[in-house]
């Protein structure tokens, strides 16, 4: 049972983060799997110190965030000008954001969604099938964990993550769970 290998919040004086760290991955439950196993207390690593908050942060909200980057993939292959500027565009998201969105990238709604759908059922299945796929070593072609700077992060975010690379060399079929078997991949 995952409660059982999660060790319990200890006093601020005797808290080993590391322990903690490697007992709850360990487990290769995940957030999900502590949830499913219904835990009652969110574990110490997952908690923010009050010192870490950014009062401007918190306080002047509406100031902080402007609109997620929107790269507009249309017209780059047949133009080298788009191209470029598309390239430039994801290099300034990545390095200013962490992140941004495609539009007219040309994979159908209905792919995308079924994508989302694939990985939801991942994350209903049984905890034993799902730590089949736990692991920490990103060149693997299918990886779900906790946080991929679960041990380098000052706090652990409550989130679960599941990565496939679909480039440049796309998993087998036979790779991937079952549920996140999508069209082309059967």
């Amino acid at each position: 049972m995952v409660r059982a290998k999660v060790a319990a919040t200890p006093k601020p004086d005797h808290y080993d983060r590391e322990s903690e760290l490697k007992g709850f991955d360990d487990t290769k439950a995940g957030v999900k799997g502590m949830v499913d196993a219904g835990i009652t207390e969110i574990p110490r690593i997952f908690h923010l110190p009050p010192d870490s908050f950014d009062k401007n942060l918190v306080s002047d909200h509406d100031n902080q965030f402007g609109t997620i980057p929107a790269i507009d993939l249309k017209g780059i292959e047949k133009d080298v000008t788009k191209c470029k500027e598309a390239v430039e565009a994801i290099r300034d998201a990545s390095e200013t954001w962490g992140f941004f969105q495609l539009v007219n990238h040309g994979i159908p709604v209905g792919v995308l969604e079924e994508m989302k759908e694939g990985v939801r059922r991942f994350y209903e299945e049984d905890t034993e099938i799902k730590k089949e796929f736990y692991t920490r070593d990103y060149m693997k072609p299918v990886v779900y964990n906790t946080n991929f700077d679960f041990y380098s992060a000052p706090t652990s975010n409550w989130r679960d993550t599941f990565l496939c690379s679909m480039a440049p060399n796309p998993p087998k079929s036979e790779q991937l769970p079952a549920p996140c078997k999508f069209r082309g991949f059967r």
